[in-house]
């Protein structure tokens, strides 16, 4: 046998270091080995830190203050497939933590995730996804993924077969699309069509995030049409009667009411039978109560559509949406309400609400314990009576109005605000609103003019003007104490609260005893400062003022300057000069305290004067009795000495409780009766008007020639009245010399006591005349002129009548 020869080993080279098995339990240590070259120690510590980060959030933060980020983003390109595999599983998994977030906005770390997306290496899609499904939910991470074209890949990875690649590329585009711009892109991209493929997943968080996604993408029209287009609507449906999704329907109907704003989905869903499936789903009793009111808050959505509200009453949703309102759940009942509100937009589906008996139901809701429920059904009932005077009937016969007046207390501002709207639009029809009225609508109104709440003043204020039409109810507000809330709400800061309490209290104005107590509360002051700033005044306002006013002629003569021929003057009238829009009005009371000054005197109107019909009564009366001189004689003594004990007692009465009583004017007293015997029974208006100037001018000291006033002294007359008086309150009748404002006021006294029509207008510097209208000769050939308005000379020329648009009248005016 042969020698066996030894073989040598050769030696390993002398600048090769040895393999070396490492193990390290440092976490510092692994990411320096992040900086490497070796792809095995890059792989491995790659793998290491995606463990490790995966375990909990300190961990992260923990790679993150090590500085582990900056070597991940740099090897997630990595050439070496397993160092880029891991370097990927660790920088999607690293993304979770905000501050990890937080460091990666700052890099590029956005535009290398994107270039992973669609890699032959599904680990890596799963990942890059995953990383910008976390990065996508910051507003400035969506823009940069925007900017890099991000959106298109995220698209295309929704066909991957990897489930998880789809649920991250799928949770990615939801928070995106959260941005109109990226819902946009989504649907130029053709995003729609694989959002609609993910409802067939068999994975129900696939499923979830693509509704989500579709219920912000379907928020945009052209969207809802490429839905439509490829056959979305009816794949919802589909959805919806499929009793394994029941969790899933929520969202699938959030998608559903999107699409069903558009009259053409409606119109789609309902030729394909859809609509109908969708009512009958609404109220089968395996549906889920939350299912119910998200399908009643769709058909809410739909109906805000002119169009639709048609649809939706053909195909009879009225009886879905009543039956819904009968349902124990109150989330369901709330939405079916609101549904009712909105549908009743539609004049034929307010009727059917009537016709249907969907009345009742609503009715029955008012006295639910849930507020929200009462809000919601005193909401549906305000729509369905507005301009629908047989739904307003229908709520009346069911015993609402007891529970709306009821409800007029309630704690919550819209349940108050709703019940007062659907009475105020069942007061529309004065037969209802009689029938309000007897069941105590003012006496429940007074209590909520008191809130807080600008929109509860607001509606309650409009409703105490619809129900002020009677004199009945305005004496009630005033028995109820509702003027005084009424008239604070006019210093409101909201515009529309100042302008329905101005409506209110114009209402409350038609009766006289009521203005008066208006005025007492300061109203008519309010109304002054309203109306002097252009921003705070309103229509309302300036007809309110107006209207007290009529009811306060000596205010309206100080404040306006001008009492028209309808402004009756009465005992109790004074006046008390020219004031200034902002200026306060003083009451005869207030003016009687002053001391005596040198300032212009208060004339006062005051007398027992007789009345002309009851003149004309006696002289008819049974018996003819035989007016002798010495009858009249001894009657007119009797007068004499009776207003003797009045002016005693006047002055005693004054003395006692402290407040003016105005003395009778007895002169005044005579005047009335001399006009009325000797200027009343002229056959002619023009005749009346130039005997009463002739009247006047004798009573107040005869005619002035041009240029002569300065002779005539008037002031020094005006002055002994004062002094003898002790007052700077003079009766008219007392005055035997007077000038313009002087004789305009007697005449205006005067022709109002006889019935002609003439008006008071004050000019300046102690101006002041009477107009009246003249109509044309109605003589048989004679031409016909509309009627004309005239100046009554009192001063110069007795009697001459003026007319006002000639310089003479201008001239008489100033001089």
């Amino acid at each position: 046998m042969g020698k066996k020869v030894k073989k040598e080993v050769e030696a390993p080279p002398k600048d090769v270091f040895d393999p070396l098995n490492f193990e390290s339990k440092k976490t510092g240590t692994v990411v320096l080995m992040l900086k490497s070259d070796e792809e095995e120690v890059l792989a491995k510590a790659c793998e290491a830190i995606y463990r490790f980060a995966d375990k909990c959030e300190e961990n992260k933060l923990m790679l993150l203050e090590l500085g582990a980020m900056e070597s991940l983003i740099r090897l997630i390109n990595h050439e070496e497939k397993m160092v880029k595999r891991y370097a990927c599983m660790a920088f999607g998994v690293m993304a979770g933590h905000a501050d990890v977030r937080r460091y990666l906005r700052k890099t590029d770390a956005i535009p290398s995730a994107i270039q992973l997306l669609g890699d032959e290496d599904d680990v890596c899609n799963e990942f890059a996804s995953l990383f910008l499904s976390h990065m996508s939910g910051d507003f400035s991470s969506k823009l940069s993924i925007g900017q890099s074209e991000g959106v298109e890949p995220l698209i295309n990875l929704l066909a991957s077969p990897d489930p998880d690649v789809q649920k991250n590329s799928l949770q990615a585009i939801c928070n995106l699309v959260q941005d109109f711009q990226s819902r946009t892109a989504v649907r130029e991209l053709g995003g729609i069509p694989s959002l609609l493929e993910s409802l067939k997943s068999e994975y129900a968080v696939i499923q979830g995030l693509g509704l989500s996604t579709l219920a912000s993408v379907t928020q945009d029209g052209e969207s809802r049409a490429v839905v439509r287009e490829n056959e979305g609507l009816e794949l919802l449906v589909d959805f919806l009667g499929n009793k394994d999704y029941d969790d899933l329907h929520v969202h699938a109907l959030s998608v559903l009411s999107n699409c069903l704003e558009d009259t053409e989905s409606l119109d789609d869903i309902r030729s394909t039978g859809g609509l109908e499936r969708l009512l009958s789903f609404a109220t089968e009793a395996s549906t889920s109560p939350e299912v119910q009111a998200n399908t009643a808050r769709a058909l809410s959505r739909a109906a805000k559509n002119v169009e639709n509200g048609k649809i939706l009453h053909e195909q009879e949703a009225e009886k879905t949406l009543i039956t819904m309102t009968g349902s124990e759940s109150d989330i369901v009942r709330i939405a079916a309400c609101q549904a009712i509100a909105t549908l009743s937009n539609n004049l034929a589906a307010k009727d059917a609400f009537g016709k249907s008996e969907g009345i009742p139901p609503l009715i029955n809701l008012l006295s639910a314990e849930n507020p929200m429920v009462r809000e919601a059904a005193t909401l549906a009932l305000a729509n369905l009576t507005l301009t629908n005077t047989n739904n307003a009937n229908e709520v009346l016969t069911s015993g609402g109005v007891e529970q709306l007046l009821s409800l007029l207390q309630f704690n919550k501002e819209s349940v108050v605000i709703n019940s007062a709207a659907c009475l105020v639009n069942m007061a529309q029809d004065i037969t209802i609103r009689n029938d309000i009225f007897k069941r105590g609508i003012v006496a429940s109104l007074t209590e909520p003019l008191k809130s807080k709440s600008p929109r509860v003043q607001s509606k309650i204020a409009q409703a105490v003007s619809t129900f002020m039409a009677g004199a009945e109810a305005r004496s009630e507000i005033c028995q109820h104490g509702g003027l005084e809330p009424l008239v604070q709400l006019l210093k409101s800061g909201d515009a529309d609260v100042r302008r329905n309490a101005s409506c209110a209290l114009l209402m409350c104005c038609a009766d006289p005893p009521t203005a008066a107590a208006i005025s007492k509360l300061g109203g008519l002051e309010i109304l002054q400062e309203i109306n002097s700033s252009e921003q705070r005044c309103n229509n309302f306002s300036v007809a309110a003022f107006e209207k007290l006013l009529d009811s306060n002629l000596p205010a309206k003569y100080s404040l306006t300057g001008r009492l028209a021929s309808h402004n009756i003057i009465t005992d109790g009238f004074y006046d008390a000069g020219q004031l200034r829009p902002e200026s306060k009005f003083f009451s005869l009371d207030e003016i009687s305290k002053q001391e005596v000054n040198q300032k212009r005197p208060i004339l006062l109107v005051n007398c027992k004067a007789t009345d002309v019909v009851k003149s004309q009564d006696d002289s008819s009366e049974k018996g003819s009795r035989v007016s002798s001189k010495a009858s009249y004689t001894r009657r007119k003594k009797k007068d004499k000495e009776a207003l003797m004990r009045e002016e005693a007692e006047r002055i005693r009465a004054e003395k006692e409780d402290g407040v003016y009583h105005p003395p009778v004017d007895t002169v005044l007293q005579s005047y009335f009766d001399n006009v009325t015997k000797y200027i009343l029974p002229m056959p002619s208006t023009r005749e009346q008007i130039v005997a009463l100037a002739q009247f006047v001018v004798d009573k107040m000291g005869g005619e002035i020639d041009r240029g002569k006033m300065s002779d005539f002294s008037w002031e020094l007359h005006i002055a002994e009245l004062k002094y003898d008086l002790k007052s700077n309150i003079i009766p008219i009748g007392k005055i035997q010399y007077g000038i313009h404002y002087h004789r305009a006021l007697l005449y205006k006294v005067l022709a109002d006591k006889i019935g002609v029509p003439c008006s008071l207008v004050r000019g300046e510097y102690n101006r002041a005349w009477n107009e009246v209208t003249i109509a044309a000769s109605l003589e048989k050939g004679a031409a016909r002129y509309p009627p004309t308005r005239y100046i009554i000379d009192l001063m110069h020329d007795t009697g001459k009548l003026i007319r006002t648009d000639s310089p003479e009248a201008v001239q008489y005016k100033s001089i």
